[in-house]
């Protein structure tokens, strides 16, 4: 390990204490438990994320070490809140999720039921609909589920049982009150969140980064 890096045990404890994944979140409406990922936790910097995947690859070994043990065998879905993420801090989008899914044995993928994105930006959106095919597995791609509201979200979980963080609401209420965010035609308040100013078309984990 070079002088300074973060070691595996250092960003298994930092992930764990930021809540970045917290598994048995509760159950959806047909009972399977649900692992909830919060976007604006995920701390991008702090993991030494200088542009070479290391934000990934260490979510890629947390997942493996800490969350694959807790699923166990059951069916799940894991519910990902993109809600208040800044591209500069805590940008994990797209190219996070796949190399979460990557990291996956195919018996646990074979499991998983639905991923469901609460509060795409509109280039994650139109990336999905176009060329979403191509850079992501069949079995991912058919499994992503993209929620513009908290309320659709809530639709497919048991009543009371999700944990919802302060930011998803407040991002949702905001959402509410300026529904134009939703196409790209009025910015956050927040300059930064939300969505990428900008989308690259090759089908690294870097690029992919870089789209909401």
């Amino acid at each position: 390990m070079a002088d300074g890096a973060v070691t595996e045990h250092e960003q298994d404890i930092l992930l764990e204490k930021k809540q970045v994944i917290t598994v048995a979140q509760g159950r959806d409406k047909a009972g399977r438990p649900i692992v909830r990922i919060v976007g604006k936790n995920f701390p991008a910097r702090e993991l030494g994320d200088g542009g070479g995947g290391q934000a990934e690859a260490a979510l890629k070994g947390y997942v493996r070490r800490r969350v694959l043990p807790a699923i166990g065998d059951a069916e799940f879905v894991v519910v990902y809140m993109h809600s208040g993420v800044d591209r500069g801090e805590n940008f994990p989008g797209v190219g996070a999720i796949r190399a979460a899914y990557e990291s996956m044995p195919a018996a646990v993928r074979e499991r998983l039921h639905a991923v469901y994105f609460l509060h795409p930006g509109l280039q994650s959106r139109l990336l999905f609909s176009t060329i979403g095919r191509f850079l992501f597995s069949s079995g991912l791609y058919g499994k992503l589920r993209y929620v513009s509201r908290l309320e659709y979200l809530l639709v497919h979980m048991r009543k009371g049982e999700l944990d919802v963080p302060e930011v998803v609401r407040r991002h949702d209420d905001e959402l509410e009150r300026r529904p134009l965010m939703d196409y790209g035609i009025e910015a956050s308040e927040r300059c930064g969140e939300f969505d990428a100013a900008s989308m690259d078309t090759t089908a690294s984990l870097r690029s992919l980064r870089c789209v909401s």
